[in-house]
């Protein structure tokens, strides 16, 4: 009787490692049926990132160069940002980091794209319907909270090591904060405009798309925000599987206790991470301003 409050009653040891090993069956079966039609499925996906990272690679570092200070002022409009930006990225060049930076930015660059066109629809499924979000927000929690370890192991046995289940793994852990935001952008339109919507004749479809989604702007960018910054945190943990960037030289250096190379290249990422924050953010404040100039 004392052993009952002593020791916690699980499953024998025998019924659990065959519960495990029905598991790992049953997806081996998955994956053996349906690995090669997910390949092809994603083949687009990785088509594009290589080419998308071969032509930064490809291009003159003066174009690119201008090309990124060109954006970061399109979307700041602050001469500081753009000098550091500038700075940022000659100094990392200076320092023979420019490949690794220029393949980060890449899969940094079709994560965020492919979050962006699966997370808005989303996000506006769920401020659509309540049952779509009761559904869908336990989903986004499971996808925050889980250690990222865990669902890079079903990723690389669906598909193997390379970019692609490198993609699908930052996806996977940067996709909930657009989503999220998204979600509550378009809620937090103000009733009474909807309602002069109305008035007016206006459709579903456009006030959807011509009144909730330009209010909700400063939240899907803070969202698009969010999501950068969890995709540039996976850098180094997508590096395990084959993704090529600043993550490689990182993993290196935490095997090899190499601190200088281990402390250039975290340099480097935080600086990207630090530009497109200012850089979103500054975005985002402009829209927020835009938006009260609306309202009043």
């Amino acid at each position: 009787m004392w052993d009952f409050f002593t020791e916690f009653p699980s499953i024998g040891r025998r019924d659990l490692s065959q519960l495990q090993m029905s598991i790992d069956e049953g997806f081996r079966a998955f994956s053996r049926a349906y690995g090669e039609a997910l390949e092809i499925f994603f083949s687009p996906l990785l088509h594009f990132l290589v080419w998308f990272e071969k032509l930064l690679l490809a291009t003159p570092w003066p174009i690119i160069l201008t090309v990124l200070s060109a954006l970061a002022w399109l979307g700041s409009r602050s001469w500081k940002i753009t000098l550091g930006t500038f700075l940022a990225f000659a100094v990392i060049g200076y320092f023979g980091m420019w490949e690794d930076t220029m393949a980060t930015l890449a899969i940094i660059s079709v994560a965020t794209f492919v979050c962006i066109l699966v997370g808005i629809p989303l996000g506006i499924l769920m401020a659509k319907s309540d049952r779509m979000q009761g559904a869908i927000t336990p989903i986004l929690d499971v996808m925050q909270t889980i250690p990222s370890f865990v669902y890079l192991i079903p990723v690389v046995m669906l598909l193997g090591i390379g970019k692609v289940p490198g993609l699908i793994a930052v996806c996977i852990y940067a996709i909930p904060p657009i989503v999220r935001l998204t979600n509550l952008g378009i809620r937090l339109v103000d009733r009474e405009v909807l309602e002069a919507a109305e008035a007016f004749g206006a459709s579903p479809r456009q006030k959807l798309f011509d009144v909730q989604i330009p209010l909700a702007l400063p939240n899907i960018f803070a969202g698009v925000n969010q999501t950068i910054m969890m995709a540039l945190a996976m850098v180094v943990i997508a590096s395990m599987i084959g993704v090529r960037g600043l993550g490689v030289p990182v993993l290196r250096a935490i095997s090899n206790q190499y601190l200088a190379l281990g402390l250039m290249n975290g340099l480097a990422i935080v600086a990207l991470a630090i530009i497109f924050d200012r850089v979103s953010q500054s975005y985002g404040k402009r829209l927020q301003a835009h938006r009260e100039g609306f309202d009043k």
